[in-house]
């Protein structure tokens, strides 16, 4: 890790600021898809516009469909991990007005990836309808279908045990062979197919990565979460590291008020044997980590530092690793869980 230590680049103190749990990050704009002949800054009219105010700029679109166990849900991840918001399973009737309130997002929602499949089969016709009405509005929009060979459709279904959604009371072959039909003309109109027949998750997350993440690297974000070992381990921590090798700042009763994002706390904490050098090796094993994650399409990693009751050591330990993680060009979010409790 870098030796100039930044501050990260976000901050919540309490874990229980942001009770929602896992989010997708905000959407950015990054313009792919299918050349529609507009300006790539197409607008699209939401109504009540007041005159000389620029109309809502139009959110791209992405349409993911193909075979049911052809990796539709791994696709949509994989775009959701690089920003753009995903609805699952939404009826095609509804995709126009999708589009519509994104656009009077402000910017917020500029990407918007759509997964229809057959488990809405009765919205299933209102689809060839939905895409020329988003043609008549210029929306830049592509569709994505996920193809897979029946073999390996029938070992996946098979595997997990779950019957084919259009089998009914025949044989999962039956169900796959309806369905073909049912997508053969989408299939047709795809801008990209994808056969997944040999591909494994990490593989299907490259070549999504390969068509919509552009030349940048995957993005890996990072939440340094520091707590209290009485209060009990996160849940959902990747990764634990124990700061209770260090001597206790609660034992100097000139340190015990305060927490250790007081600066007497953090040089303390880092004066005493061991600390820096901790530091510095961690660091360097998180960068060893974070490659690996990467190659393998992990997009978020939570690193819990912990000692006794959350409020000195595992806190200013945080903060450096935090600011080192930052440093490395990692997005990192600092969590104090249990700073407070006392």
């Amino acid at each position: 890790m870098s030796e100039n230590e930044t501050q990260p680049t976000q901050r919540r103190d309490q874990a229980h600021a942001d009770p929602g749990g896992e989010t997708a990050p905000p959407p950015t704009g990054q313009e792919t898809g299918r050349d529609t002949g507009d300006d790539d800054g197409a607008q699209v009219s939401t109504g009540g516009e007041t005159p000389g105010v620029p109309e809502a700029a139009i959110p791209e679109l992405v349409i993911i469909s193909g075979m049911s166990g052809a990796g539709r849900s791994t696709a949509a991840k994989c775009l959701e991990d690089l920003g753009w918001f995903v609805v699952d399973n939404l009826p095609p009737a509804l995709i126009p007005t999708m589009v519509e309130l994104g656009a009077r997002s402000q910017g917020n929602v500029a990407r918007i990836a759509v997964v229809v499949d057959v488990r809405g089969r009765r919205f299933f016709d209102n689809l060839r309808e939905s895409l020329a009405d988003l043609e008549a509005k210029h929306v830049t929009r592509r569709i994505v279908f996920l193809e897979s060979s029946d073999e390996a459709l029938v070992r996946r279904f098979e595997s997990v045990r779950r019957p084919h959604p259009l089998q009914g009371d025949g044989r999962i072959v039956d169900g796959i062979a309806a369905e073909r039909e049912l997508l053969r003309e989408l299939r047709g109109d795809a801008d990209l197919v994808i056969d997944t027949s040999s591909l494994n998750v990490h593989e299907l997350r490259a070549k999504m990565d390969a068509q919509f993440a552009g030349e940048e690297e995957p993005e890996l974000r990072a939440t340094v979460m520091s707590f209290g070992f009485k209060y009990g381990l996160p849940v959902d921590a990747d990764l634990v590291a124990d700061m209770r090798f260090l001597p206790n700042p609660h034992w100097v009763p000139e340190l015990r008020p305060f927490t250790g994002l007081n600066d007497e706390v953090a040089a303390y904490v880092f004066n005493q044997p061991g600390a820096k050098e901790f530091l510095d090796r961690y660091a360097e094993l998180l960068r060893l980590i974070a490659a690996g994650y990467r190659r393998e399409g992990k997009r978020y990693v939570t690193i819990a530092i912990g000692c006794t009751g959350g409020k000195h050591r595992s806190v200013a330990m945080s903060e450096k690793l935090a600011a080192r993680l930052a440093a490395e060009g990692v997005e990192t979010v600092v969590v104090h869980r249990d700073m407070g409790r006392e």
